[in-house]
C-alpha cells in the first residue's frame, strides 16, 4: 500500500519544496484548503481530505478533518493485529506522515483592536487533534510542525522506519510543546476576557530567546525564554544592536534597570544598576545630564554596571559612556553617531526598546522549590496630594519633588532599603539589610555631607525611631515613609525635635 501524507498548514514557508520531497519518496498526499490550493497550484498532485473521508468540508471549514478515516489512520498501531484488521474491514488506509500547524492565534490577538469574534475565529480545533493523534502513535507516524524539520524529515523518511524512531520521537516531544503553547495562549486570552486574576490552575507558556552559557555561576544551566504576547518594554523582546552575547546575570541586571528608568517618563532620566540595585539615579534636561548626575551619584559602584536611558543616546551622551567599563546600555533608540562611537568597544551590549511602560503585563511571576508565587506587578505610586503631612513642620515644594523622586528609586531597592536623594540624583542606597537602621547608616554613609538639606525615603515603616534620628542628625530635612507603625509616634516625636518634616505615603514597597 502507498504510505500516505497529511498536509495542512497555516504558514506555507518551503511546504511546497517539502510536498515534492513526499512525493520522490512515493507519498501520497491529501490535503485542506489554502495548502491544497498552493500545493496543486505547484504541481503537487494532492487530492482532498474529503476524497478520504467522503464528506464534505462544511461550517465554513471548521469540520473538514475530525473524521474517524482521519483519526482511524492516524491511531491505528501498525504492530497491532486488531488495529490493522479493523483498518481492512473498514477499508482506512493509514496516515505515515502528518505536516500540520496551527491557526495563527498568536498573531491575531496581537494585532491592534482584534475583537473577541476574530480571536475565537483563529482557536484551531482539527489541527491541535491531528498533531496529538499523530505525536501519540509516533512509533509508527512521523509528525512535523515546525518548517525548520522539513528538510531532515525528507531525510529520514528515506531511509528505514525502525532507524528513525529516535527521530519522531524527538517531533512528537516538539508537538506536545508546541499545542500546550498554544492551549495556554488560548486560556490565558480567556482569563484575560473573563477578568479571571487568580485561576485554579495558573497555566503561562514561554518561548525560547537563547541558551545561556551558564546561570548565575558556571556550573548552572540556564536558558532565556520570552512571554510571546508581552508588549513595551521588555529585555525580552529588545533588539541587540551589538556587543557580547546576554548572560543570566545580565539579563536579571538590565530588566531591573528596565524597571526603575519606567518610572520617570516626564524627564529625561538615567539609571545605573548593580546586582540589580540601583547605584545611581539622575534626571536632567537632557539625557546626557541625567547621565552626568546618575554617574556622579556612585562613581564607583557604576563599574562594570547596567545602564538604562530613556531617551536617545546621543553624541554627547555616548562620549560619556564610552569612557566607563559597562556591561549594557539600554535606550529607546542610537543615533548612528553614537553607535560609530559606542561600538567601538567589543563587548559592550546595546539594548534597544521602547521605554514604555505596559500596563497589561500585569503579572509578576517568581519561582519557589516546587511551585510559582504569583501576584500584581507593583504599579503603585503616590502624588503630593496622596501624601499625609505627620510632623509640626510641612516640607516645601523642593523637599516634596525630592521626596517623590527618593521614593520612586526606594520602590525597586532590594528591602530593607534607604534611599538619600535630592531632586534630581540619588546621593546614597542602603539595600537588602537584614535591619533598617543598618540600611540607613550605609546609605548616609555614601550621601556623606550631600545628605544635609536633603531627604530620605524608606521602603516601609520605621518599628523603631533609631532611623529617623541616625537621618536627623546626618541633617536630613524631610523624610518619606508609609507609617503604619505601632510606634509611629516615637518617629515623629524624633522629626519634631529635630525640625524634620515627614510625610507619610500609606503605601509600602517591599522587595524581595
Amino acid at each position: 500500500m502507498k504510505k500516505r501524507a497529511l498536509i495542512s498548514v497555516s504558514d506555507k514557508r518551503e511546504i511546497v519544496s517539502f510536498a515534492k520531497g513526499l512525493e520522490d519518496l512515493d507519498y501520497e498526499i491529501i490535503s485542506t484548503g489554502g495548502t491544497l490550493n498552493v500545493l496543486q497550484d505547484a504541481g503537487v498532485d494532492a487530492k482532498p481530505v474529503s476524497s478520504v473521508t467522503n464528506f464534505e468540508e462544511i461550517l465554513d471549514g471548521r469540520v473538514k478533518t475530525l473524521h474517524p478515516y482521519i483519526h482511524a489512520g492516524l491511531l491505528a498501531r501498525r504492530d497491532d493485529l486488531e488495529h490493522q484488521q479493523q483498518l481492512e474491514e473498514r477499508e482506512i488506509a493509514p496516515i505515515d506522515v502528518v505536516v500540520v500547524n496551527l491557526y495563527p492565534f498568536k498573531e491575531t490577538i496581537a494585532k491592534e483592536g482584534v475583537t473577541e469574534a476574530d480571536a475565537i475565529e483563529n482557536i484551531d480545533i482539527g489541527g491541535p487533534t491531528m498533531l496529538r493523534a499523530a505525536a501519540k502513535n509516533f512509533q509508527d507516524v512521523t509528525v512535523v510542525v515546525d518548517p525548520a524539520d522539513y528538510q531532515e524529515a525528507v531525510q529520514q523518511l528515506a531511509v528505514e522506519k525502525e532507524k528513525n524512531v529516535a527521530f519522531r520521537k524527538r517531533l512528537a516531544a516538539k508537538v506536545f510543546r508546541h499545542t500546550a503553547n498554544y492551549d495556554a495562549l488560548i486560556a490565558n486570552y480567556f482569563n484575560e476576557i473573563t477578568d479571571e486574576d487568580t485561576p485554579d490552575t495558573y497555566t503561562s507558556t514561554y518561548e525560547k530567546v537563547q541558551t545561556l552559557r551558564y546561570g548565575e555561576n558556571p556550573h548552572q544551566q540556564a536558558a532565556f525564554y520570552r512571554d510571546p504576547n508581552s508588549k513595551g518594554a521588555s529585555i525580552a523582546h529588545a533588539k541587540q544592536l551589538h556587543g557580547k552575547e546576554l548572560s543570566y546575570n545580565n539579563i536579571q541586571d538590565a530588566n531591573a534597570a528596565l524597571e526603575i528608568v519606567l518610572e520617570f517618563g516626564e524627564h529625561p532620566a538615567a539609571v545605573a544598576v548593580k546586582h540589580m540595585n540601583p547605584c545611581g539615579v539622575g534626571i536632567g534636561s537632557t539625557i546626557s545630564d541625567a547621565f552626568a548626575k546618575a554617574y556622579e551619584a556612585d562613581s564607583t559602584s557604576i563599574f562594570g554596571g547596567i545602564v538604562a536611558l530613556n531617551r536617545e543616546v546621543d553624541v554627547a551622551t555616548a562620549n560619556q559612556l564610552k569612557d566607563i567599563f559597562l556591561e549594557i546600555v539600554i535606550a529607546p533608540s542610537f543615533t548612528k553617531e553614537a553607535l560609530d562611537i559606542l561600538t567601538i568597544k567589543p563587548n559592550i551590549r546595546l539594548l534597544e526598546t521602547p521605554i514604555e511602560m505596559n500596563e497589561n503585563d500585569k503579572k509578576k511571576v517568581v519561582s519557589v522549590v516546587g511551585g510559582l508565587l504569583v501576584q500584581d506587578r507593583d504599579f503603585g505610586e503616590v502624588n503630593t496630594d496622596a501624601l499625609t503631612i505627620a510632623t509640626d513642620r510641612k516640607p516645601n515644594e523642593s523637599e516634596l519633588a525630592s521626596m517623590l523622586f527618593a521614593w520612586k528609586v526606594v520602590k525597586h531597592v532590594k528591602s530593607n532599603a534607604i534611599v538619600v536623594a535630592n531632586d534630581e540624583q540619588t546621593l546614597g542606597v542602603g539595600a537588602g539589610q537584614m535591619n533598617r537602621v543598618g540600611a540607613a547608616t550605609i546609605a548616609l554613609e555614601q550621601a556623606a555631607d550631600k545628605a544635609n538639606g536633603a531627604v530620605l525615603a524608606s521602603d516601609a515603616f520605621f518599628p523603631m525611631p533609631d532611623t529617623v534620628e541616625a537621618a536627623a542628625k546626618a541633617g536630613i530635612k524631610a523624610i518619606i515613609q508609609p507609617g503604619g507603625s505601632k510606634r509611629d509616634q516615637d518617629s515623629i516625636d524624633v522629626c519634631n525635635q529635630y525640625g524634620v518634616a515627614m510625610v507619610f505615603t500609606s503605601m509600602r514597597h517591599f522587595k524581595h
